[in-house]
């Protein structure tokens, strides 16, 4: 394991910087995607609130050169978003410490931040199976090795179901979108349908939603597509909303932020992954249907997702689609493994932990929000997760401190 290192002029910064109140930081980024900026507005949050920091930015396109100012930079230290190699070698060259925020980890010698692929893809496979689907796909980009690490990691999230995954392939490296939307087309006509289908990201997401239409697939009924970053201008602009699981680039920017304002001030860091987790799956109309044959089922499904954090209970199911306890059970297991009570407990579930992770709410709103009694959420919630909902929102809340004793240890 590697722990950050620097040559002599980057000590003598770093001890200068802990005698000082404005330490000089760069922010090289490619900032042409609404989940970068979202990181460099949440690094602004964290300056804001633990600086000053005097913070030269270089917005960078993907295929734009390192900016001309950086080669004679003299600061205290850097934190890089991009792919392009030659800005990598830029910043490697100065020799300060860095925290690496590529999605490919470019930089091997420093601490880097990211997202969760692996909890992503899970997200985004129990979207799926909840729904009931069978039939699984992923679209990505083989150039990124981002995009391949979701595509494993969805094929295994399905395969735990002991289902199959398809995976797109082009004929070859496209570059012209029309031809690629094409293809997708194609490949989409052999899938067997309904199939569920994860896309890399959100234009890719997009770009299968276009290809159904100009193959006349029908979007959900035959493909339900969800993508990830959740742009939400990407998501509105697609031909239907799509679908999306939601990262947390506020939580990803402070955990970076801090990691570099510990090795300014000498501290040396293991040169490890930082995985932030994911929120949840923004639920639009590309994946908003319940692939269940039994038509009772699918109505009584729909109606505990609208109407379980109201705290109903399995008899209000029974008297929105009356049947036999005994045989709604039957079928709800046949249908998707489950009861109605758990079902109706696990939307209550992730309702809380979306709850606990995207707002300040304290416990006993998220309790009354979700459906739960304040003492019985606390329970029910560590039975569940392992931890309590306050050690959950903790670790993973997008509000919380990351800088705390606790989690610095973890560095």
């Amino acid at each position: 394991m590697h722990r950050h290192k620097f040559g002599s002029r980057a000590l003598a910064a770093s001890k200068a910087v802990a005698e000082m109140r404005s330490p000089r930081v760069a922010l090289v980024f490619e900032s042409n995607t609404a989940y970068s900026r979202q990181l460099l507005s949440g690094i602004g949050e964290y300056v804001r609130r633990e600086g000053p920091w005097t913070v030269s930015l270089a917005e960078l396109g993907p295929n734009d050169a390192p900016p001309v100012w950086l080669e004679h930079w003299r600061g205290d230290g850097i934190i890089l978003r991009g792919e392009s190699r030659r800005v990598v070698e830029s910043v490697r060259r100065l020799d300060v410490p860095s925290v690496d925020l590529t999605p490919s980890r470019l930089l091997s010698r420093a601490p880097w931040v990211k997202a969760d692929d692996a909890a992503a893809a899970r997200l985004a496979a129990r979207h799926f199976l909840d729904r009931g689907f069978v039939n699984f796909a992923f679209c990505g980009d083989d150039r990124f090795s981002w995009s391949m690490a979701r595509g494993e990691h969805f094929r295994e999230a399905v395969g735990v179901e002991s289902r199959s995954c398809a995976q797109f392939r082009p004929s070859a490296s496209v570059l012209d979108s029309n031809v690629l939307i094409e293809e997708i087309g194609s490949w989409l006509k052999t899938l067997p349908k309904p199939v569920a289908v994860l896309a890399c990201n959100d234009h890719r997401g997009q770009q299968v939603l276009e290809a159904c239409g100009r193959s006349n697939i029908a979007v959900p009924e035959q493909v339900a597509v969800v993508g990830v970053d959740n742009d939400e201008l990407i998501c509105a602009l697609s031909p239907l909303p799509l679908s999306s699981v939601m990262l947390n680039p506020q939580r990803t920017a402070r955990e970076a932020a801090t990691l570099l304002s510990r090795m300014m001030k000498g501290e040396a860091l293991p040169a490890v992954p930082h995985f932030i987790a994911p929120v949840g799956v923004a639920t639009r109309q590309s994946s908003d249907i319940l692939a269940v044959d039994d038509s009772k089922i699918a109505a009584a499904l729909r109606f505990i997702r609208e109407n379980a954090l109201r705290g109903i209970r399995v008899s209000d199911v029974l008297r929105h689609t009356p049947m036999a306890r005994r045989t709604l059970e039957m079928r709800f297991r046949k249908s998707i493994g489950r009861t109605p009570s758990e079902e109706i407990l696990r939307v209550r579930m992730d309702g809380a932990r979306e709850l606990l992770v995207g707002t300040t709410l304290s416990l006993s709103q998220v309790a009354e929000r979700s459906g739960f009694e304040a003492n019985y959420l606390s329970a029910v919630f560590k039975q569940h997760t392992g931890m309590t909902p306050r050690v959950y929102r903790e670790r993973y809340g997008r509000y919380s401190q990351l800088d705390s004793p606790a989690h610095a240890a973890q560095g």
